[in-house]
């Protein structure tokens, strides 16, 4: 088998929530062009623009609906999906951030938080991922976040899912690797997304942002694409527990 090859995801289908705008559509496109079919999962029926690119690559897209903060919902549409899909690739993407002081945050505002960003992923992985343990393959990615490492400004609940999220990726791996499933993350640095906006309308935050990235720019979601492919692909089938950081340098500053 060729170098290349090794990256191929042919024949594999890739269920990646959250995948209708940003960083999910850019991990969607990415598998797509790699070769996978795709179904995405997503809230209120959106991702009907993702879904028309994912068909122009041509590659299968499907869609679900589920309310992620729904732990019932979920865990209903991953079991069902479990058997009734040959799932080779799972990325917990969907995200949820709420931002304010810590002594501001209500029950509701934390549950939000940590239902969608932890619990969601959880219960996917525990679903897709015990069907994966039977077959002997599988690849679970989970999108962390540079706030898995550091502790942020006003965002205490996303910096606790996200630092779970991290703990759950080492956990999973080291009960399913022996069976040939890797689970992994990616920790996306501060991508142009919907998500970041605030953060780059405040002229004074924005530039203290940019001034510690060692490559001089904002990542664009697209950048995150070949992360995703290596660790769907036979390349990275050594590869598991890990944490790759996407991130123009900032956490090497």
């Amino acid at each position: 088998m060729s170098a290349l090859a090794h990256f191929s995801l042919e024949g594999r289908t890739a269920l990646v929530t959250g995948g209708s705008r940003g960083i999910g559509k850019a991990i969607a496109l990415s598998l797509a062009d790699a070769g996978a079919d795709v179904i995405l999962a997503v809230r209120d029926g959106n991702g009907t623009d993702t879904q028309n690119a994912l068909t122009e690559l041509g590659r299968y897209a499907g869609t679900v609906t589920v309310d992620l903060a729904d732990a019932s919902a979920t865990h209903a549409v991953a079991t069902e999906l479990a058997h009734s899909h040959t799932i080779d690739i799972l990325v917990n993407n969907a995200g949820h951030i709420s931002r304010g002081p810590a002594i501001d945050v209500t029950p509701e505002d934390w549950a939000g938080v940590v239902d969608v960003n932890l619990t969601a992923a959880f219960l996917l992985s525990q679903a897709i991922g015990a069907v994966m343990v039977e077959r002997g393959r599988g690849k679970i990615i989970n999108v962390a976040s540079l706030l898995s490492f550091q502790g942020g400004i006003g965002v205490a609940s996303y910096t606790a899912s996200k630092h779970g999220l991290q703990g759950l990726t080492r956990a999973l791996s080291n009960e399913w690797a022996a069976s040939g499933v890797q689970v992994n993350a990616i920790a996306p640095g501060y991508i142009a997304t919907d998500n970041t906006a605030p953060l780059r309308s405040d002229e004074a935050r924005a530039s203290e942002i940019l001034g510690r990235i060692p490559s001089g720019r904002w990542g664009e979601a697209s950048d995150i694409g070949g992360a995703a492919i290596f660790l769907a692909s036979s390349a990275s089938d050594y590869v598991t527990g890990h944490t790759l950081v996407v991130d123009g340098g900032w956490m090497a500053r």
